[in-house]
């Protein structure tokens, strides 16, 4: 694996470091501290090799991969993340003082976005390269805050955790209205949200109430009527436009869901 760390423990358990890979297989084996690597790259695009899924990471994605779990993927370009080691006893130490489940509930997650953890991450990283200025409590009380947001993670409900976070939703309904003259199918949308098809379905109706078919439908029909009131473009111009095969075909749905013809929708501006 051609990649380059400067690991730096503390005497708390947890242990902070910079790395650089260029795009090959990153094979995470199995170990004893839970890993939080925050990537810190621009878009940079990977498939999973524990799932086969790819995912578009963004600058400030997380994934948490527990203590004794394997871990890895392929990236297709150069990045850098921040990773992150937490020994366990300090999740179960945090877990005792708040009289909850103990860290082996603890599951692998993806693509997580959470300000504080990369703030967390980001002041251990700074005081493991000083040469840990602060003493040992700095670091113990950093590797604590860490160790209840990986607590409150272990044990959110598993429909809470299982989701499209905000930015690869809304990554995805912008490729859609930057693209609606395009074909746009399942596996390009997938690309974009940096998930499976089959989480893309299930989770973009859990986010927006309906199914990725139907959201672009509407917003085809959407832009389609604006072009309609708009001026006096030809109608198989404005169908293409939209992202329609022919003027019938948006004529067709016009009908079916506004009740009126596209002429019909013009003469209604005057």
């Amino acid at each position: 694996m051609p990649a380059r760390s400067n690991w730096a423990p503390t005497s708390t358990g947890s242990t902070a470091a910079a790395m650089r890979t260029e795009p090959d297989f990153v094979a995470l084996d199995p170990i004893g501290d839970h890993r939080i690597i925050i990537h810190l790259s621009p878009t940079t695009r990977t498939i999973c090799l524990e799932t086969g899924d790819k995912f578009l990471r963004q600058a400030g994605d997380i994934n948490v991969i527990p203590s004794g779990a394997v871990g890895g993927f392929v990236a297709e370009t150069p990045y850098q993340s921040l990773q992150i080691r937490l020994a366990p006893g300090m999740l179960d130490h945090a877990a005792s003082k708040s009289r909850q489940l103990a860290s082996a509930r603890l599951a692998h997650h993806h693509m997580l976005r959470n300000d504080r953890i990369v703030l967390l991450g980001q002041a251990l990283e700074s005081d493991v390269k000083a040469g840990s200025p602060s003493g040992p409590l700095f670091a113990e009380n950093v590797g604590m805050a860490l160790a209840v947001e990986l607590l409150n993670l272990a044990n959110d409900p598993l429909d809470k955790a299982v989701r499209l976070s905000n930015s690869q939703l809304q990554r995805v309904l912008a490729y859609i209205d930057a693209n609606l003259d395009q074909p746009l199918t399942i596996d390009i949308l997938c690309r974009e949200a940096g998930v499976s098809s089959s989480h893309l379905r299930t989770w973009f109706k859990a986010a927006t109430e309906v199914t990725i078919h139907r959201y672009i439908l509407r917003r085809r029909l959407e832009h389609a009527r604006q072009l309609l009131l708009q001026g006096d473009r030809k109608l198989s111009d404005i169908a293409l436009e939209a992202g329609f095969s022919h003027q019938s075909h948006l004529a067709k749905w016009m009908r079916r869901e506004f009740g009126r013809s596209p002429g019909e929708l013009r003469r209604s501006k005057n």
